[in-house]
């Protein structure tokens, strides 16, 4: 049905009217938090030793600390004999990225095979000098338009992983970037696998290497040489990989959580960066928290995007009425991307609970079965715990009518997030 030309330009500027006021809170919300972080001390947070578990014939070491992971991500680099594949999200011009850079060329210089890559699109404010590198390294760069049909998403999801495999031997994966404000100020999690789930993760780096997506604007598709397919893959073990492939329309991720919170029977702590569930998810962590299971969440008081905290705060009033708590961590951002249930199931991983991550970009998480590796998470997160402020929903419900009023305002935005 037509609208009278009168009707529809009411419909359009108040239309209109709303998307201004929106993008008038968002600037708001944007420069009070650039003051904020411009008066904000020094990070402060309780740090965990690495930690090692098993899991069945693969030993897991867990890191919530950037300098440790660090560390020993460029000691394997080092000490590479054979292949190196690195594959990153962020990847800073400061010296920690420095070092990884020269690192990787030392290593292809003794005749160590390497294949990297990086998301163009989340290093627009890196220098592209950085990213140039020797004839004998090969890179990738995941780009910044796929596709003519960037709508599509299967065309526009950014390469969101972090994954190091080293001679089939080691693989490093989990949230942590690449640079130096992540070694010492960010609270993440990261985990370091040995054993027979090294050729999963190979296998991974490898799929994505040889995609070659419809319509490139690239290059890329013609200069890329083809990666052999990884060999000797189990079909059972402790660590399973689930990937988020939009070149496949493939995400299993979402329900890998939603499965595994369907079985909890004693507990769900779960670690977001960026809590934005979907009502699904929303449903199941309720439903678990109603028949028993002691359902916990840790988010950053405020994280590096203040319009996601906002997004993300709007649902915080229906997770304490479903009884779930929420726990806000303070004096530094907390990027992990962890659960773990019923001290038997974990999750390390890239995928954080919003759309992007679980129905937009590509992903990958580990799904770890050993009461080893979810005792180390539950220390983990217990220690984070100490260092968190628990939101009960009497003092959220408090909260000032501008508040609310704004995360009303901008509620409609988060199927973007």
């Amino acid at each position: 049905m037509r609208l009278p030309p009168a009707t529809g330009r009411v419909v359009r500027n108040a239309l209109l009217g709303i998307l201004g006021a929106q993008l008038g809170a968002a600037g708001v919300l944007v420069a009070a938090d650039n003051v904020r972080k411009h008066r904000a001390g020094p990070a402060r947070f309780p740090r965990s030793a690495v930690t090692q578990a098993r899991a069945d014939d693969d030993l897991v070491s867990v890191y919530s600390y950037g300098e440790d992971l660090y560390n020993d991500m460029l000691t394997a680099i080092r000490r590479a004999k054979h292949t190196i594949f690195f594959e990153t999200f962020i990847w800073k011009n400061d010296p920690i990225g420095q070092d990884f850079k020269q690192a990787l060329i030392e290593a292809a210089n003794r005749g160590v095979a390497v294949y990297i890559v990086y998301d163009q699109f989340a290093n627009m404010v890196v220098r592209p000098s950085f990213f140039r590198f020797p004839d004998n390294i090969h890179v990738k760069r995941h780009p910044l338009v796929q596709s003519v049909a960037f709508w599509n998403l299967r065309n526009s999801g950014r390469d969101h992983r972090k994954i190091l495999v080293v001679d089939s031997r080691v693989a490093f994966m989990g949230g942590y970037n690449i640079g130096s404000r992540y070694a010492r100020t960010w609270r993440d999690t990261h985990a370091r696998f040995e054993g027979p789930s090294v050729a999963d993760f190979e296998n991974a780096f490898v799929d994505y290497w040889n995609l070659r997506p419809v319509h490139l604007l690239s290059s890329q598709r013609s200069s890329m040489p083809e990666l052999p397919d990884t060999s000797q893959r189990r079909w059972d073990g402790s660590v399973r990989l689930s990937r988020n492939t939009p070149r496949w329309a493939v995400f299993p991720i979402r329900n890998m959580y939603l499965e595994a919170i369907d079985k909890a029977q004693r507990n769900i702590w779960l670690t977001s960066a960026y809590l934005i569930p979907d009502d699904d998810l929303r449903t199941a962590l309720a439903r678990a928290a109603q028949r028993g299971v002691d359902v916990r969440i840790i988010v950053p008081a405020q994280s590096n995007h203040v319009i996601a905290d906002w997004l993300s705060r709007g649902y915080y009033t229906g997770l304490l009425r479903d009884g779930i708590r929420l726990f806000l961590f303070h004096n530094a951002m907390v990027h992990a991307k962890t659960a773990t249930i019923d001290g038997h199931w974990s999750t390390i991983g890239t995928a954080n609970i919003d759309r992007l991550s679980l129905a937009g970009n590509y992903e990958v998480n580990a799904e770890i079965t050993s009461p080893q590796v979810a005792t180390a998470l539950e220390r983990i997160f217990l220690t984070d715990q100490s260092n968190c402020t628990e939101m009960d929903l009497a003092r959220w419900e408090r909260r000032s009518i501008v508040a609310k009023g704004t995360e009303w305002l901008l509620a409609p935005w988060r199927p973007l997030f």
